[in-house]
């Protein structure tokens, strides 16, 4: 790809004020669905898409769920870390890239830009529920009595406070019935 099919490209996918260009090698998008940086390497040999997901301390808990989603399922982007922030990340050799690439990696970083933390959060909240069951499991308890162990929690308030209202307390009991309802056969207490 030639440095000028760049600003072309960027230009058929966005409006033309939501572009900047102050130098040759950047880029810089700033669109209602995605905030972009594109930067070439001083020797235009690279070229490297960057979006802002979040920062670092709200991502932390959550890197082993974005490992995984790197190894299995992000495709041609990737979640990286840097500046104390998390991003959507791709990179590619400029001589090679093809305006497919390139129109198909910005895609995939505003699918991801949007999606945020929220596949990562409930990738881990499953696999909490997961141990939960394990762990009940382990204690021969049934699914009914470990959504009776789970409401006497919510009544003493070991989970989500004394405070709460009514209301919000059943849509949580709501929540957590259906994911160790949903959850509750695949996991096996033998397997370790």
């Amino acid at each position: 790809m030639k440095i000028e099919e760049i600003s072309v490209i960027l230009a058929q996918l966005f409006n033309s004020d939501a572009i900047a260009h102050n130098d040759e090698d950047t880029w810089q998008v700033k669109s209602d669905r995605l905030n972009l940086l594109v930067i070439l390497s001083e020797n235009h040999s690279w070229l490297r898409l960057l979006t802002p997901i979040a920062p670092v301390s709200e991502a932390q808990v959550m890197f082993e769920q974005l490992l995984t989603a790197n190894f299995e399922s992000t495709g041609e982007v990737r979640y990286a870390i840097g500046q104390n922030v998390l991003w959507g990340v791709f990179y590619h050799r400029l001589e090679s890239l093809t305006s497919e690439d390139l129109q198909s990696a910005i895609t995939s970083l505003g699918t991801m830009a949007e999606a945020g933390l929220s596949e990562s959060f409930q990738d881990l909240i499953e696999g909490r529920i997961r141990q939960i069951i394990y762990a009940a499991k382990l204690q021969n308890q049934s699914l009914e009595t470990t959504l009776q162990t789970l409401e006497r929690f919510y009544q003493e308030g070991m989970l989500g406070g004394l405070n709460q209202k009514p209301e919000e307390r059943e849509q949580f009991l709501g929540a957590w019935k259906y994911q160790l309802k949903r959850l509750w056969s695949e996991v096996d207490a033998n397997e370790s």
